[in-house]
């Protein structure tokens, strides 16, 4: 990936430019020390002056307001704020004329102010409150993502501070010169910081360093996040950089620009315009974007050309569409390309023959893929579309945000969407992916902290669907979906996550932890039986993939991870587990137990003991819990087996998976009361085995005896109110609560019951 840039043949500035701002993605406006303001169309690529500014405005900034909704659809509405050296800051209407002058600060008006003064403004230019004063001139400052707080530098330190009063803001030295300029971007959170120690720096928004660039032969001038978050932009004398959101740098650039004083992305985040020292207004396009799919590879070769590679035939196929790229994904065997009019589906069995569609805006920022469909983020709304072109649904939300959604908020799969709310970020919004409609009656599934990352499983139908998420404190939890009722409960399955992605063709998990390599071969066994976790999950240390590594990429056994340098580091996983997962997925129960022979492999053999557990197949999990040597477990499902009632099975195979909360419910909802009060009872829950035999009025007795007993093995006295009243009304005779218990038992066994031997009926 780099920038194509592009210079006129002469500038159109007879000074140095100052600051550049985009207005769509195919037109920006300039202006500088020569006090024109200039109007610059890239589609015809001509260049009107709109005004002539006064000969005392020199202008520093400028930057356009956000349009509100209603402004969206009002001709004249839209205005740009700029700020000059004369303590001023103007409202500028489309048109070049000035609305509005408002004396702001003593000297220039920076980003905020060279008088050491934060001040909050209201939209129509009416002083808010002055947020904070430095013994310094503020050369920069940014809203939060969230607007709650405030990033401005005061020397070498970075302070935020939060608007909400008697909050304490956090500060820390973050160069060794004095800080130039700041970026907080909305969409990762990432803070960037560049000065005239001539280094740019990445921190998260508790001041944590992420990296530290080398130094470079001048100061950092201009700094600028890609709207998604991914890339950003660096300037400096002669100089423009494309980098990474983790910091390394994709391309560098040298054009004759002289310093760079102001960087500006496009809304689509393809272009950059740059405000240069000498006149020019430079033009930057990011190329050579690189995608690679399994035997596939796309390059982006230029703004309207995509190169096509098929590794295996080395087959080469080129792709020339009418209209600027702006997006690229390619996944599941299509290939989504998104330009600034129309988008274009293309099939790697067939590249000649694209399916075309409309686009209902031409910002769009995310695309997500699926095995079915895609998703398609614009500027106001969320589409999933059909890989023929058709929209299936536009799911919406309470105070729904399309500008900050990311691959990492935002998940898909062949059933499911899984969208975490930006207003409230422990909550996590689910939609059927055919209809839009939400699940669960409307209710997002909460959690208790924020959630940093989603993302759902790919594989199996919709009532086994599974969503992994990751919270603020870094727990990776894991979610079983319920399409109508009460969500289901989340379990933890690891900590200190800082990447994950699961595979594509099985349901299998792979992740960062710490200093550790991850693969949970079937997550699903914390919701089976949480003694079988760690047979079922590789581990080994991640040393070779350094700091700050992502997970790139899961695809059949290949895990690709980025190293923070961004190279590209892989490694291989065994191929039994999703094999096995297949076998089980098409209920070819005989074929995974060959083949879990055959592998001699004890992960294999307690990933089939866990799916054969969790399909209710007992002969199967016997064999396979017998390889791995659980003994205990071989033993109880022979007592299983010998349990007449499907209901009472079902609960004991909870039961075997330590699940004693739904074994309990089973019983109870099939009017087994016996046989939970005997669960309880039997797992020394005695206030909840009493609960249940007073309110169904049957065997208290039995449950004062088993408590005095157990009371009096450990020589302990009774401290239970309720067991305390219950011993003095009920009157214990061991002989009639052994019949009575018998006599439960001889009915089960007298009620008709199914001969099948694997119970497939459960």
């Amino acid at each position: 990936m780099r920038f194509k840039t592009s210079l006129q043949n002469k500038p159109k500035h007879t000074d140095l430019v100052s600051c550049v701002g985009w207005v769509s993605p195919d037109e920006v406006y300039s202006c500088g020390d020569d006090h024109q303001l200039l109007q610059w169309n890239l589609v015809s690529t001509e260049t009107t002056k709109l005004s002539e500014l006064p000969s005392e405005l020199y202008p520093l900034d400028l930057h356009w307001l956000p349009k509100t909704a209603a402004q969206k659809t009002k001709v004249g509405s839209e205005v740009f704020l700029m700020t000059a050296a004369d303590g001023k800051f103007y409202i500028v209407g489309r048109n070049g004329r000035i609305e509005k002058s408002v004396e702001a600060h003593r000297g220039a008006v920076l980003t905020a102010g060279e008088d050491g003064l934060v001040k909050i403004w209201s939209r129509s230019g009416m002083l808010r409150s002055t947020l904070a004063q430095a013994s310094v001139p503020v050369y920069g400052a940014a809203w939060a993502p969230d607007s709650d707080a405030v990033l401005y530098t005061a020397g070498t330190t970075l302070i935020i501070k939060p608007l909400a009063p008697n909050s304490k803001p956090i500060q820390w030295k973050a160069h060794e010169g004095i800080i130039l300029k700041v970026a907080w971007n909305p969409n990762t959170g990432m803070i960037l910081s560049g000065g005239e120690d001539t280094r740019y720096r990445v921190w998260d928004n508790f001041g944590r360093q992420l990296y530290s660039s080398a130094q470079h032969h001048h100061p950092i001038t201009a700094l600028a996040w890609s709207p998604d978050g991914q890339l950003f932009a660096v300037g400096s004398f002669n100089t423009l950089r494309l980098c990474d959101k983790a910091g390394w740098c994709h391309s560098l650039e040298k054009p004759t620009t002289g310093s760079i004083f102001n960087l500006a992305w496009s809304s689509d985040g393809t272009q950059v315009a740059g405000a240069c020292g000498n006149g020019f207004v430079i033009f930057a396009h990011v190329i050579e974007n690189h995608l690679e799919w399994k035997n596939y590879e796309a390059t982006v070769t230029s703004r309207k050309t995509i190169a096509l590679r098929d590794v295996t035939n080395e087959a080469w196929e080129k792709l020339e569409l009418r209209d600027r790229i702006i997006k690229v994904s390619l996944s599941h065997g299509y290939m989504v390309i998104v330009t600034s009019t129309q988008g274009y589906i293309y099939s790697t069995r067939n590249w000649n023959t694209p399916f075309i569609f409309e686009l209902k805006e031409s910002n769009v920022s995310l695309i997500v893929q699926a095995e079915r469909h895609f998703l398609l983020v614009d500027g106001g709304s969320v589409y999933v579309y059909s890989y023929d072109g058709r929209v299936l649904c536009a799911p919406r939300w309470p105070g729904m945000r399309t500008d900050v959604l990311n691959s990492r908020t935002v998940s898909l799969s062949n059933d499911t969407l899984a969208i975490r709310d930006k207003t409230d970020e422990k909550m996590v919004h689910l939609f059927d992916a055919g209809t839009g409609k939400a699940l669960n009656d409307g209710k997002p599934w909460s959690h208790k902290l924020e959630i940093m990352e989603v993302a759902l499983d790919k594989v199996g139908t919709a009532h086994e669907r599974r969503m992994a998420a990751v919270d603020r404190n870094r727990d990776l939890f894991l979610v079983t979906l319920q399409r109508v009722g009460t969500m289901g409960r989340a379990v933890k399955l690891g900590g200190m996550v800082q990447s994950l992605c699961w595979n594509d063709g099985a349901n299998m998990l792979a992740a960062l932890q710490d200093s550790k390599f991850t693969v949970w071969f079937y997550p699903a066994v914390v919701f089976v039986d949480r003694d079988l976790q760690s047979q079922t999950m590789l581990e080994k240390d991640a040393a070779e993939y350094g700091k700050n590594a992502v997970i790139d990429s899961f695809l059949d056994t290949v895990v690709t991870m980025r190293r923070a340098d961004g190279s590209l580091v892989t490694t291989n996983i065994s191929p039994y587990p999703a094999l096995l997962q297949n076998y089980v997925s098409t209920k070819h129960w005989d074929d995974a137990v060959r083949l879990a022979r055959f592998v001699k492999d004890d992960i294999v053999w307690a990933c089939l003991a866990a799916m054969a557990t969790a399909n209710k197949e007992l002969n199967t999990a016997e064999v396979a819990y017998a390889a791995i040597n659980e003994a205990e477990k071989v033993q109880y499902i022979h007592y299983i087996k010998e349990i007449p009632i499907k209901e009472a099975r079902s609960a004991e195979m909870a039961l075997l998976g330590g699940h004693v909360g739904d074994a309990e419910v089973l019983l109870v909802q099939s009017g087994l009361f016996f046989r939970a009060i005997m669960l309880n009872l039997n797992t020394y829950n005695f206030e909840r085995a009493l609960q249940l035999a007073i309110r169904h009025r049957t065997h208290v007795d039995t449950v004062v005896a088993y408590r005095q007993r157990y009371t009096a093995r450990f020589n302990k006295k009774e401290t239970s109110k309720l067991f305390l009243q219950y011993e003095k009304q009920v009157e214990i005779d061991w002989k009639m609560i052994n019949e009575k218990i018998e006599l439960e038992y001889q009915k089960e066994r007298e009620k008709p019951t199914s001969s099948t031997p694997n119970f497939k009926e459960i």
